[in-house]
Order: C-alpha cells, then sequence, then structure tokens
C-alpha cells in the first residue's frame, strides 16, 4: 500500500503574496507624508534662493553710483515692471509652463531678478538704516507666522475669499492715500496692508502644507507655491519698511 506523501512545507512569502497583498492605510499615509515634506524642502530651498537674490540686488542698488544711474534712467524701472508683470502672468496663468523644467525655473529666475531691480529702485529712496530695520522686523515677522502656520489647529485656507475682497478694499483705500497724502493716512494703510500679507502668508503656508486643510497645492506645483510665499514676504517687507519710514520722519 502506498504511504501518504508528507505535506509540503510551509510558504512564508516572496514576490507573489507581495503583489496580491493590499497597500494598507499606513503605507499609503506614509509615502503621502514623504511627498509632502519633500515637497515643503524643495519649496523653502527656492524660497530661499529667491530672497538671496533680492537681497543681493537691492544691496547694489544703495551705491551712490548705481542710484544715480537708476534714477538718470527710469527706462530700468519700466523694462523690469513689463518682466515682472509678463512673467507673474505666464507662471499663474500657464499650469503646463510652471510644471515643465527648466522653463519654470528660467521665468522663475527672471521673475526673481526684475522683482529685485524693483524693489532696489524702491528701495533706493529710503535710508539703509530704515531697510535694515524693515528686513530685521520682516524676518522676525515672517519666522513668527511660519512657526504659528505650522502647529496651529485651526484652518486658515478657508479665508481665501475674504482675503481677496480685503484685497480689493485696500487697494481702493490705497488710491485714496494717494490722493490725500499724510503722516497719518500713511501709516494706517501701511498697516493694514502688512496685517493683510501676515494673513495670506499664513494661509499659503497652510496651503503648501497639505494635510487636513480645505485648500492644498499639489506637490507638482513647487514653482507655485514658491512664488505665493515670496509675494507674501516681499510686500509685508514693502509695507513694514512703508511704517518704519513713516515713523522716522516727521
Amino acid at each position: 500500500m502506498q504511504q501518504p506523501s508528507a505535506p509540503p512545507p510551509p510558504y512564508y512569502g516572496g514576490a507573489a503574496d507581495d503583489f496580491h497583498e493590499p497597500l494598507t492605510g499606513s503605507a499609503f499615509d506614509f509615502n503621502e507624508q514623504t511627498v509632502r515634506k519633500g515637497f515643503i524642502r524643495k519649496v523653502y530651498s527656492i524660497l530661499m534662493a529667491q530672497l538671496a537674490v533680492t537681497a543681493g540686488i537691492i544691496a547694489i542698488f544703495f551705491a551712490e553710483s548705481v542710484r544715480e544711474y537708476a534714477v538718470r534712467n527710469q527706462w530700468i524701472f519700466w523694462v523690469a515692471f513689463a518682466g515682472t508683470f509678463a512673467c507673474i502672468l505666464t507662471l499663474a496663468c500657464c499650469e503646463d509652463m510652471r510644471r515643465k523644467t527648466p522653463h519654470n525655473f528660467i521665468f522663475l529666475g527672471v521673475f526673481t531678478v526684475c522683482e529685485g531691480v524693483l524693489l532696489g529702485c524702491a528701495c533706493a529712496s529710503f535710508k539703509a538704516s530704515e531697510v535694515l530695520m524693515a528686513v530685521g522686523i520682516c524676518t522676525v515677522v515672517c519666522l513668527a507666522l511660519t512657526m504659528f502656520a505650522f502647529q496651529t489647529k485651526y484652518d486658515f485656507t478657508m479665508l481665501n475669499g475674504i482675503l481677496f475682497v480685503c484685497l480689493i478694499v485696500l487697494m481702493v483705500f490705497g488710491l485714496f492715500a494717494m490722493i490725500f497724502p499724510g503722516k497719518v493716512i500713511s501709516l494706517v494703510y501701511a498697516s493694514l496692508g502688512a496685517l493683510l500679507f501676515s494673513v495670506y502668508l499664513v494661509v499659503d503656508t497652510q496651503m503648501m502644507m497639505g494635510g487636513k486643510h480645505k485648500y492644498t497645492i499639489s506637490p507638482e506645483e513647487y514653482i507655485f507655491a514658491a512664488l505665493n510665499l515670496y509675494l507674501d514676504i516681499i510686500n509685508l517687507f514693502l509695507y513694514i519698511l512703508q511704517i518704519v519710514a513713516a515713523a522716522n520722519r516727521n
């Protein structure tokens, strides 16, 4: 009588089992967090490079010869303004262009240089001490707001519509301040602008973080995210500079 054969040894895994095993939720969450953290590092690396280039260009405009040349040749300002407007319009409206490398970096680089020239022309009319004070205040405020945006449980991304309305009101108020200039109205206008772009910085930071916030930016939009944060910081700096200058001058 034939003896029954021994059962096959137990199988403890392999490529076939790994292929058929479903992806668990924890593994998916880990992958999503890894992508988001890499995205945040890339955004802040680009942002730091933009701010460094901008600061270098502004410093050049404090040389007396460069300042006098810029004052005598107003075309520099208008060429930089046209370049800034063209680049930001392209990056904001053309989704494929801001996602395609190296075109996105080229447009962002040209925009940063043009913006630096515009800021250099603007800062040349202020004292160096006022600009340095505004830079220091803006740095502290931006670091504090960024830390607050990363740890707060409140979702500020839902305020996008309200902030847009406030921006329109601020623009109208700015026209009013140009028609009726004065120290008090300049301080009020600059203070409201600084407050508005402080909130914008928190909103754009949370949109970059992703997670449970209502509105988020795709990890493919690292150029757009860096551009948003850069514009928030630059506008905040300009309004703080106006506040410092208005407070120091009679």
